[in-house]
């Protein structure tokens, strides 16, 4: 299954929205999203940023280089089940020469379902090094950087 195709922002501080149905074998054995697909759903979310500011896949096939994820906060709120459609809303909370912070937002009949915070390296395929963003990927994830949610930042406890 493919994820629906990102949207524009929606004026909320969004760098992307991104609208996904859950698929029945996405449903666990106590009848809701198993947590291995809330990440999946965040993942599509990320690739759609990423097309969003010209990391996609024609980038990835030109340059050999990608966005890597090396490190994510998963909080898992509320249930979702078969056949919902979540909407999930992407920021971008931080960018540096060769990283950048996301947070996702997985909402469903106006309830927010889920978060993740991501840290994403900009990685050289071949090399395995980080390298700088190139100077047009930087100015559109500078200007996507939106204030930070509340929980961004916090450790497990």
């Amino acid at each position: 299954m493919t994820a629906a195709a990102p949207t524009a922002p929606d004026g909320g501080g969004y760098a992307a929205v991104l609208r996904q149905r859950v698929a029945p074998e996405w449903i666990d054995y106590n009848g809701h999203l198993s947590e291995a697909y809330y990440v999946l759903i965040f993942g599509f979310a990320t690739d759609g940023l990423m097309e969003r500011v010209g990391l996609g896949p024609d980038y990835r096939r030109e340059t050999g280089r990608s966005l890597y994820t090396v490190e994510a906060h998963v909080r898992y709120l509320r249930e979702v089940g078969e056949g919902s459609e979540v909407e999930v809303r992407t920021r971008v909370v931080a960018v540096g020469a060769k990283k950048v912070r996301l947070c996702h937002e997985m909402w469903l009949d106006g309830g927010l379902r889920a978060t993740e915070e991501l840290m994403a390296l900009h990685v050289d395929q071949q090399t395995q090094s980080t390298v700088p963003f190139p100077e047009a990927v930087a100015e559109r994830l500078a200007a996507a950087v939106g204030e930070a949610p509340d929980y961004a930042g916090r450790a497990i406890g």
